[in-house]
């Protein structure tokens, strides 16, 4: 790995280390829901499996794709790939439309992961999770991980996106991940005028439950706008924040919480579109 790569890597990893620790210290302080699954030996066995699924996914990701997003960035850059070169377009200009529409890619994966039953059968890994706190950021399958940086990489190579703005893109990408995923008690004054502009815990954990019309719905990581525009949003679970069921109607006992059970969920059947409601 060259000088860029380390430097990319150390800011990553530092910007995960500051946002991921602060997001836990929060939980902890002042939890926003207090139940089983987010204490004591459950919550230890869901932190395990969960923070194993993010080195297991970040490690395979290095082996196929050592230079990862920045460095596909920088590649196109030096072969002067990309509709941006092509126009001539300045870079801050470009950065800002690049990051919009990585953005916009993004929800469109999500979206697609939840239409797709082949991509639902990897993703829903994700959704097995019965808890929901900054570790179910972390709790992506690492099939999910590569297909999603090959998703990126064309998004990057065809828009000559600039690497500043990628590697901007990803650290916000992966901090608001932990955020709207995290078990923070966010006032609701607060909540409700930023998720105006940002995806809030609350309006993401919405996409968490096990109700069908609920979980199909506030896609985003970053903007809510794409659901607004879309009509995906849903301001609230029909049975409160307090009362809802999280994860998935199939599985509702301890056995997401296992690491070999997660890894094999993809190749089991297919029978978890089982969500309640219409």
């Amino acid at each position: 790995m060259d000088i860029a790569g380390n430097w990319e890597l150390i800011l990553r990893i530092g910007a995960f280390a500051a946002i991921f620790g602060s997001m836990a210290v929060f939980e902890l302080w002042s939890p926003r829901l207090e139940r089983a699954e987010m204490s004591g030996a459950l919550k230890s066995r869901r932190w395990f499996t969960n923070l194993s699924m993010v080195i297991l996914s970040s490690v395979l990701l290095r082996l196929i794709f050592p230079a990862a997003a920045v460095g596909t960035a920088i590649w196109a850059q030096t072969q002067g790939y990309g509709l941006f070169p092509a126009l001539g377009i300045n870079p801050f200009v470009g950065g800002l439309i690049a990051f919009i529409l990585l953005d916009f890619a993004v929800w469109l994966e999500h979206v697609a992961s939840h239409k797709i039953p082949l991509l639902w059968r990897i993703h829903r890994m994700h959704h097995a999770d019965t808890g929901f706190d900054v570790t179910t950021a972390l709790r992506f399958h690492p099939l999910e991980i590569i297909l999603s940086m090959f998703w990126k990489a064309a998004i990057i190579i065809a828009l000559g996106a600039p690497p500043l703005a990628v590697l901007l893109f990803e650290v916000v990408l992966n901090g608001t991940a932990m955020f709207n995923h995290s078990n923070i008690d966010l006032p609701r004054a607060i909540d409700r005028q930023l998720r105006k502009v940002l995806v809030t815990p609350d309006m993401h954990r919405v996409h968490h439950s096990v109700i069908r019309r609920e979980t199909d719905s506030n896609y985003g990581f970053n903007f809510p706008f794409w659901d607004w525009i879309f009509r995906t949003y849903r301001d609230q679970p029909s049975a409160g924040h307090d009362a809802m069921d999280i994860g998935l109607q199939s599985w509702r006992d301890s056995q997401p919480a296992g690491l070999l059970w997660s890894l094999l969920l993809p190749f089991r059947s297919n029978d978890q579109k089982k969500l309640t409601g219409k």
